[in-house]
């Protein structure tokens, strides 16, 4: 597998199989399968003009509860993460792991001297000081949410500039990192609403920081760089007032009854807790990829976590989808026990 390859590649294990995309229950990509009502008719959107952001950074920082000059977007997760490596002009990167890929391929471009601390075996490691410290929680691809108190004031006392991941955290009713920017200015947020709400093609991530951070981050920012449809899209999906509870008990319920798939399998060892929209599976015998080949004849694709640090080939990443999804892995891991 490829080092920075991510889940989610439907067109290619389609084509593989040569079937249509819809006939395949993708189990690899953790977006959201709980859509938020879009209430708009993007074909009667004004794009003969430039766009303007006022309306969508007022949404995203009321729903973040925070002040508008205390968010930054960018254009998506991925863009603002390499936004913060080029430009913080630090020299040393400590990655809690595993993690999402992006942040290790952006360590290594940008010239970082990369230490990676296994967060399973010694999430205690000393961190050099003011190393640019990544955690990402709920973390990925197990989705284990973490009490910070203790390793912010680690931190913090090695006066580290700090990246709390929050990509994952509408999907559980655990508190935000948004607390400690009152006491500590060197401190970022990231947050991906498109998780959440369905839209990894809108593409759209939100950096949270003091407004004097802030400020520094968008000297770099181009003028326009959020498309009308990115804009009005993410608008319409907050104005959905029912969607995080509705979405969220779906989510709870769909993924009891993935574990509980998981755990009667004899061909699981081991699940992990998780907080998020996914759980992470250590397989008894087989390694990923001879997982996946057994599932392919029922076109179910899940994600080979073998690339990641701290994880070996027998690593699997299940996403919560349908229950119908659900009764096809079901059926699936039964005929090929």
């Amino acid at each position: 597998m490829k080092t920075f390859e991510h889940g989610g590649q439907i067109e290619k294990f389609a084509s593989d199989l040569g079937c249509n995309i819809s006939e395949i229950i993708d189990l690899s990509s953790n977006i959201n399968f709980v859509k938020p009502q879009i209430n708009i008719d993007f074909n009667s959107l004004d794009i003969s003009s430039y766009p303007t952001y006022d309306k969508l950074y007022k949404k995203i920082a009321d729903n973040y509860a925070v002040r508008s000059e205390e968010i930054e977007l960018f254009n998506g997760g991925s863009s603002a993460i390499f936004t913060l490596f080029k430009h913080l002009d630090l020299k040393s990167c400590t990655i809690y792991s595993p993690a999402y890929l992006e942040y290790k391929k952006a360590s290594l471009n940008f010239g970082y001297e990369l230490d990676i601390i296994n967060r399973f075996d010694d999430i205690s490691a000393p961190v050099k000081d003011g190393s640019f410290v990544i955690f990402v929680n709920p973390s990925t691809p197990d989705g284990k949410y973490y009490e910070l108190e203790e390793l912010m004031k680690t931190w913090i006392k090695k006066s580290c500039t700090i990246l709390i991941d929050e990509s994952f955290l509408d999907f559980c009713d655990k508190p935000s990192a948004i607390k400690y920017l009152k006491s500590y200015d060197k401190l970022y947020i990231l947050k991906s609403m498109t998780k959440f709400y369905s839209s990894a093609g809108i593409r759209v991530g939100t950096i949270v920081s003091t407004k004097e951070n802030i400020e520094k981050l968008k000297r770099f920012e181009p003028m326009w760089k959020l498309s009308q449809f990115d804009s009005n899209y993410l608008q319409a999906a907050l104005d959905d007032k029912l969607f995080k509870s509705i979405s969220k008990a779906i989510n709870v319920k769909n993924k009891i009854e993935l574990e509980n798939i998981l755990k009667s399998s004899i061909l699981v060892e081991d699940i992990l807790e998780s907080s998020a929209n996914y759980v992470l599976i250590k397989l008894k015998s087989l390694n990923a990829k001879e997982f996946q080949e057994k599932l392919k004849p029922f076109k179910i694709m899940v994600r080979d976590c073998s690339n990641f640090d701290c994880l070996d080939e027998r690593y699997v990443r299940v996403a919560v989808k349908s229950s119908n999804a659900n009764e096809a892995l079901s059926e699936a891991l039964k005929q090929i026990c």
